[in-house]
């Protein structure tokens, strides 16, 4: 007879199969998706993939922990929405630096309803590149995504309207000289130009052709590809916000990772647009004149462009690796 405890090792087995489903939708730099996990038994662990790290464009490893924390927030929203309460270890072994975070489920709960409601927002999340309109984002809704950035442990910093011209040349300065570096520009082609059989990488149907913008977006095709029209806008209305913590230690930085999903899954469910920026956070200089912007008080960890698009089509989702690659389970 099936006793009490195998039936609950079952149903949390299953659930934490699903979460880790789930966090294959988390966005990551250049769309590396530069994570694993191990399921085993009833214990599910997130690692790195190193081999997934860009060595030029994120020579430090930072955008790798962020993009981390983003599947692992990911997966705690889809176990809190299933009803399942699950403790959270993150860098449990020292003599690991690869092991990121332990999740186990310890007991099952109330569906949560916030985290339904990013839940739902999972698979509807897109990196949108397009221009914004002038429809500016409420203030209500600025202090409801400042709360899930600071329940995930980092800090949101709204940009004000008279700074972003500063923040625009961080970015323009950052997006220079990565566009001169003939290394930087051979890593940005090897994942802009991926079979479709790897499933990750940005696809040109993601990204926007050049345009004026109050703050300059990447060109993820400078050979000239043809990519989304940017729109008549300019981003009139936009609101650029930072993602910030205390420290750049790996911890914070996962957490800052977590912030950023809960960030961007919140817009979603929100009817925001948004798209990440890194470019200023890449290049330690320009990184020195975001943390300016911050009053020398945090260290920025990526930039967020929110609003609304008025263009009436969807951006289509980008690839993402079979969860055979990913995910590992052993019985």
């Amino acid at each position: 007879m099936t006793t009490r405890d195998e039936v609950f090792r079952a149903e949390a087995r299953t659930a934490l199969e699903v979460a880790a489903r789930a966090s294959l939708r988390a966005p990551s730099v250049f769309n590396t998706q530069p994570w694993t996990w191990r399921l085993t038994g009833d214990v599910l662990e997130l690692s790195s993939d190193p081999a997934r790290r860009l060595g030029v464009t994120d020579a430090e490893g930072r955008l790798l922990l962020l993009s981390c924390g983003g599947a692992l927030h990911h997966a705690q929203v889809s176990l809190a929405a299933a009803g399942w309460h699950a403790d959270v270890q993150r860098l449990p072994e020292e003599q690991r630096p690869d092991l990121l975070a332990r999740v186990k489920v310890t007991k099952p709960s109330e569906p949560d309803v916030e985290a339904e409601l990013l839940a739902a927002a999972i698979s509807r999340r897109r990196t949108d590149r397009r221009a914004f309109g002038d429809r500016p984002v409420p203030e209500e809704i600025l202090t409801r995504l400042r709360r899930l950035v600071e329940a995930c442990g980092a800090y949101l910093h709204v940009v004000p309207d008279e700074r972003v011209p500063e923040l625009a040349i961080s970015v323009d300065q950052a997006a220079d000289a990565n566009y001169f570096d003939p290394a930087h520009r051979g890593e940005l082609t090897g994942w802009t130009h991926r079979p479709a059989w790897t499933g990750d990488g940005v696809p040109p149907s993601t990204v926007v052709q050049p345009s004026q913008r109050r703050v300059p977006v990447r060109n993820f095709l400078p050979d000239g590809s043809s990519g989304l029209l940017p729109g008549a806008d300019h981003d009139e209305g936009a609101t650029f916000v930072i993602i910030f913590g205390t420290t750049d230690h790996p911890v914070d930085l996962l957490r800052g990772g977590e912030a950023m999903s809960a960030l961007l899954l919140g817009a979603t469910a929100d009817g925001l647009a948004s798209a990440p920026i890194s470019e200023a956070v890449e290049v330690a200089w320009p990184r020195r004149l975001l943390s300016r912007l911050l009053s020398g008080i945090g260290e920025p960890y990526l930039i967020v462009r929110l609003g609304y698009v008025e263009e009436p089509d969807e951006v289509p989702p980008t690839p993402r690796r079979s969860p055979s690659d990913v995910i590992f389970i052993e019985d």
